[in-house]
């Protein structure tokens, strides 16, 4: 998922520059570590049922898992970076470094090895999946990705709009209390729609454009309050109009709002509450829902999902300022790279091996190691060759507009 460094920035002659930098580090390193732990999650998610099948859990759902804790730390993280720098070119432009090139990189990878891996059938064999991942509104405008983990990127685009609208309008602060109806209006989308409203390939192509034009709007200073209002009309709109499961999209702003009120919670800024019904609430959200349909939506499930979730997160944040294992916080450093290029790398590692699930256990342990090595060693080239580079090119861009 997206990660955004927190640490303050500093004057280039301040003296306190180098001594601060490590204790910011220190300080923000269970982010890492949580995101280490959210994406090494979906990794076995997506590993044990081809691997390890009979090690795969079914009492919690390890994907689900790792999801929610990535969207708390996105909710705890992002909205404190905009707020902190204050500049809405410097974000927008910030995350379209951090986020396309890799997104790029492995959507191309994925089409240009799809005479050997076919590319998944959910993806649109039309413009339309050129406008959805253009955006990243894949799963709100009902078109699959051409990795199977893209999915979640539409969330967190949402919210990067969400965000970016409220603090245009001034109400960015309101947290508690947004989490509290995104998670609440999951319960009531849950009773009404079994699923998406709009399931034509024209809400793709209108989002993009959307889009496109709120962006350049809020990017380059004019009309950006116009623009800005028009990207949060729209992304309150999307994910139940055109989302796969209007319910769960729902929730999840929920969740990481959440994160956001944690954050203002920690600062003495809002109470702790909030959080506490938003949790509750999204773990009632898909008991009575239409159509639930999976798993891992069953209650015993979901509810011991998102309570693993929640604990996890919790249990990071009061370890915040202590040591904590160095290779969890470096899987957390290249966690983005980690996550969107396991799963086409799992396809291409099983396909050369032939089904593994009935292979002796000695030749499945042997297979799981050799696959984590792989995905491990291109996830760290992914983040030293791909992820870094354009990360500083990004910083290059806006230092004119931060000076």
């Amino acid at each position: 998922m997206g990660r955004v460094s927190s640490a303050p920035t500093l004057p280039s002659g301040s003296r306190s520059a180098p001594a601060a930098a490590p204790r910011e580090e220190r300080r923000l390193a269970w982010l890492d570590a949580l995101r280490g732990v959210g994406a090494m999650a979906v990794v076995a998610e997506h590993m044990l049922p081809w691997f390890l099948p009979s090690l795969r859990p079914y009492w919690f759902s390890l994907g689900v898992y790792g999801i929610l804790v990535f969207f708390l730390v996105s909710g705890y993280i992002i909205p404190a970076s905009l707020e902190r720098h204050g500049d809405l070119r410097r974000f927008w432009v910030s995350r379209a470094f951090r986020l396309y090139p890799l997104y790029l990189a492995v959507g191309a990878l994925v089409v240009g090895l799809a005479w050997w891996v076919p590319v998944r059938e959910e993806v649109p064999r039309d413009g339309s999946a050129v406008a959805a991942h253009a955006t990243m509104l894949l799963d709100v405008v009902g078109v699959g990705g051409v990795a199977d983990t893209m999915w979640t990127l539409s969330y967190e685009m949402v919210f990067y709009l969400l965000v970016t609208a409220l603090f245009v309008m001034r109400a960015h602060e309101r947290s508690g209390a947004l989490s509290v109806l995104f998670a609440g209006l999951s319960v009531v989308v849950g009773l009404s729609f079994a699923g998406a409203l709009v399931t034509d390939g024209w809400l793709a192509y209108a989002s993009g454009a959307v889009f496109a034009a709120g962006l350049a709007a809020v990017v380059s200073g004019r009309f950006r309050a116009a623009g800005a209002c028009l990207l949060g009309v729209m992304a309150l709109a999307l994910p139940v109009l055109g989302g796969r499961v209007p319910w769960l999209g729902v929730a999840v702003l929920g969740v990481m709002f959440a994160g956001t009120a944690v954050h203002r919670w920690e600062r003495g800024a809002a109470p702790l509450w909030p959080v506490a019904v938003t949790g509750a609430l999204v773990a009632a959200a898909p008991l009575g829902a239409i159509e639930s349909g999976w798993w891992w939506v069953q209650p015993d499930v979901w509810i011991t999902t998102v309570a693993l979730a929640a604990a996890t997160f919790a249990g990071a944040m009061a370890l915040r300022g202590r040591r904590l294992p160095r290779a969890l916080t470096w899987i957390g450093l290249i966690s983005y790279s980690l996550y969107l290029v396991h799963h086409p790398l799992l396809k291409y590692f099983v396909q050369v091996t032939g089904d593994l699930r009935r292979a002796p256990l000695p030749v499945q342990l042997s297979m799981t190691a050799a696959a984590l090595a792989l995905v491990l060693l291109v996830s760290a080239l992914a983040y030293r060759f791909v992820e870094r580079p354009m990360q500083r090119l990004g910083r290059r861009a806006v230092r004119p507009a931060a000076s």
